[in-house]
C-alpha cells in the first residue's frame, strides 16, 4: 500500500463516520502523513474510534499516518 493509498482509505473510514468533516491532509514524507480533521462534536469520538485500527495496521505496514481530531465549532478545543 502506498502512502496516497492509505490516505485515501482513511478519508473514506472518516466519512463514513461523520459525513459532515472538513479533512485536511499533509504529507510529511513518502511515508508519514497528517490528517486534521475537523468533525462536529458529536461525532468526534466515532471518528477516533473507526480510524484507530486501520491506523495502527498501516503502522505495521511502515506507514505512519496519524489522525488528529478537533471539534469543528471550537477547534482550539481538543477531546
Amino acid at each position: 500500500m502506498t502512502l496516497d493509498d492509505a490516505i485515501k482509505q482513511i478519508q473514506l473510514t472518516i466519512k463514513a463516520a461523520s459525513s459532515g468533516t472538513e479533512i485536511k491532509v499533509v504529507k510529511i514524507s513518502d511515508e508519514e502523513a497528517r490528517i486534521s480533521v475537523y468533525a462536529p462534536a458529536e461525532n468526534m469520538q466515532a471518528v477516533k474510534d473507526a480510524t484507530f485500527q486501520p491506523v495502527l495496521d498501516m503502522l505495521t505496514q511502515g506507514l505512519d499516518v496519524q489522525v488528529f481530531v478537533y471539534d469543528k465549532d471550537n477547534p482550539v478545543a481538543t477531546a
